[in-house]
């Protein structure tokens, strides 16, 4: 007979927990989380919820490492909450900051999901609409980008893919003709005509690089594209679920489409600041 995996008692023949320890253990995990959750969106003791929490945890049978996951799951939950009105409030960012220093969670471990990169986007939007130039990343390595003087920048894209649209011309229903010898060595040609001519447009794969956003341009540097567009020479922004697509004021300019895997935050991001 087997002892059983979280209470240590014995179990049945060929079993190695019991059902009620099972039970107990999941619904301790679920209830951290949204205590955590809780607290990480709207604020509260911290103090008082590290108790209740350790106290669950002692009560269905989590370990220490178990309990630390189950609290960054907690804050991840809280992020979302927090988005539910597509809005960061200063208040929902102040509590998940206090949270995570408590907590004492690494950045790495919380971004594990992309949730503190989410919350950085969301104070920079909220910076934005309330009139103001965020300044809250810092780029390391080789600055590609020329900026202007005044020019601030407000986020980097890396590994964006960048498309073109482009025209192909083709020649439909055109005909070879039929030669016909008339003399040794000299030959005519009959009947031979180059069709229809037809454009098509099509979007291509032209680079993959940095997408600069400053409160000025959007920058572009890849290994063979590189260039920046003024806000003021945009007269269309098209969203897209993981990117963006921008068509200049120009009678030659094609449209041009950003992959940033991050539409809505691209879409908002550079349209707010065309508008500041």
């Amino acid at each position: 007979m087997g002892q059983c995996r979280y209470c240590g008692e014995p179990a049945s023949f060929l079993k190695k927990s019991h059902k009620g320890c099972i039970e107990k253990h999941e619904l301790g995990k679920q209830s951290i989380v949204s205590l955590v959750s809780n607290i990480g969106s709207s604020g509260g003791d911290l103090k008082q919820l590290e108790s209740n929490i350790e106290n669950l945890a002692a009560n269905s049978f989590i370990d220490h490492i178990t309990l630390q996951k189950l609290v960054v799951s907690g804050w991840e939950k809280a992020v979302e909450i927090a988005f539910d009105d597509g809005i960061l409030t200063i208040q929902e960012e102040e509590a998940l900051t206090k949270l995570k220093e408590h907590f004492e969670l690494s950045q790495d471990s919380v971004d594990r999901n992309g949730g503190f990169t989410k919350i950085v986007k969301g104070a920079v939007l909220r910076d934005i609409l309330d009139g103001e130039i965020p300044e809250r990343i810092k780029f390391d390595g080789n600055f590609p980008f020329n900026l202007q003087k005044t020019e601030k920048l407000i986020w980097v894209f890396q590994n964006v893919d960048y498309y073109e649209e482009k025209k192909r011309t083709r020649y439909v229903g055109g005909s070879k003709g039929i030669s016909i010898k008339i003399a040794k060595g000299l030959y005519y040609r009959t009947g031979a005509f180059k069709g229809e001519r037809v454009q098509t447009s099509e979007t291509i794969h032209a680079d993959t690089g940095l997408l600069g956003v400053t409160n000025k341009h959007i920058y572009f540097a890849g290994s063979s594209k590189r260039f920046r567009i003024k806000y003021d020479k945009i007269v269309t922004f098209e969203p897209y679920s993981n990117g963006i697509g921008v068509q200049r004021d120009a009678a030659t300019a094609k449209p041009q489409s950003f992959v940033t895997d991050d539409g809505w935050f691209t879409y908002n991001l550079i349209t707010n600041l065309a508008q500041m």
